[in-house]
């Protein structure tokens, strides 16, 4: 029986979707996996029953990843199952910003009376702009960017994309349509709007900042439903002062924004829907289960993707190694001085961890296999299924 513990609330759909070999319990120094939402795991300490973590949504800046990865903590997310979400907050957000909405709106409710009178004489003030035509730039042509590239484009926009390591399976999914653009520098001045879907890393840690800003063209309408931490508050702030941006629309919400009326804050409802939630709690219990019965591991953030089908064999092996040389011929010569039949072998790298699967056809001492693979150095775990 496995036993699963939860940080957050999680989408009993798709807690549903567990099978009866599985058991959600309270205490998290039980559980073989944990699924997660926003609750912060940075300083928390792991039992060593905790196999695996599932974040249900993309980003995992709450997990502390290195630490995991020592331990031998595999960390998944749900790219791509919260997209849809995203992407109509994102559109829903330009066109709040193209028609003064919130302002209109803000106005509309201070009316006391004569209302239809007061209307008429005072929309002028929030006449707004159109979207179709306008050409709109797009960071990041991951499963948001590229659906929020392929609606803006079903709307009668221009967009241009910039991906510097865009994968085959978006660029087939991406509008023939839409122009890519081998650089920020010459994208950003080509934009009356410009939206962020990038991961925060430190490669991308304020990417959007002044020098950036000053390459935008005047009024832009910049959008950043990524991550507060992209974009570089004071320059932005800057930016709206000297009338680079004429609105800034995020889902990240802090002091400095509340005040200003060219900022629309959103109180990051970008994966806010009953849908995105069973969408994400679904995947990430299929993550956790395929790798918990089968050691598959797919979406794994500190991981390689490994796949070896169901274990059909006696035992599996799940070895969880540093990517250093010669590893494997030590696995296999262990196995081999113990007159272990290898039947199947897959070994996948990423960075500096790596994973091997191992099929065996014969019976075998699991409490020795396990004893003498894990004396090996190097090797971070071994699990036997």
């Amino acid at each position: 029986m496995f036993k699963i513990a939860k940080l957050n609330h999680i989408s009993p759909k798709g807690l549903s979707c567990f099978t009866d070999d599985y058991e959600l319990v309270d205490d998290i120094n039980e559980a073989h996996a944990i699924i997660v939402r926003s609750h912060d795991m940075k300083s928390m300490e792991f039992s060593p029953n905790l196999l695996a973590i599932a974040r249900a949504g993309a980003g995992v800046n709450n997990i502390p990843l290195e630490r995991c990865s020592q331990e031998g903590i595999v960390v998944f997310n749900t790219p791509g199952a919260n997209a849809n979400a995203v992407k109509e907050l994102v559109l829903t957000g330009m066109l709040m910003a193209a028609r003064n909405l919130t302002s209109a709106i803000a106005w509309t409710k201070t009316l006391k009376s004569d209302i239809p009178k007061t209307v008429e004489k005072n929309k002028s003030k929030f006449s707004g702009h159109e979207i179709k035509g306008k050409t709109l730039g797009v960071i990041g042509l991951g499963s948001i960017g590229v659906l929020v590239a392929n609606a803006a484009e079903c709307l009668g926009m221009k967009v241009l994309g910039y991906d510097p390591y865009l994968t085959i399976e978006h660029a087939h999914a991406l509008s023939s349509k839409v122009e890519l653009h081998e650089s920020l520098d010459s994208l950003l001045p080509l934009c009356d709007y410009v939206t962020i879907h990038v991961p925060f890393m430190q490669d991308t840690k304020e990417m959007i900042n002044k020098e950036r800003l000053l390459k935008m063209k005047k009024d832009v309408c910049l959008l950043n439903f990524s991550r507060d931490q992209i974009v570089k508050e004071e320059d932005v702030l800057k930016a709206i002062d000297k009338g680079i941006i004429r609105t800034y629309v995020t889902d990240f919400p802090s002091e400095a924004y509340l005040d200003n009326d060219q900022v629309i804050c959103i109180p990051h409802l970008g994966a806010s829907t009953y849908e995105s939630e069973v969408n994400c709690a679904m995947m990430a219990v299929e993550e956790l289960m395929d790798f918990l019965e089968n050691g598959n591991i797919k979406n794994s953030v500190n991981f390689p993707t490994i796949n070896m089908g169901l274990c059909t064999t006696k035992a599996r092996l799940v070895v969880l190694n540093k990517n250093i040389p010669a590893m494997l011929g030590k696995i296999t010569g262990i196995l081999a001085d113990m007159n272990v039949n290898i039947s199947d072998l897959v070994n996948r790298s990423k960075g500096d961890y790596a994973v091997t699967l191992v099929d065996v056809d014969s019976n075998i001492d699991e409490n020795q296999i396990k004893e003498a693979l894990s004396d090996v150095e190097g090797i971070i775990s071994v699990r036997v299924i």
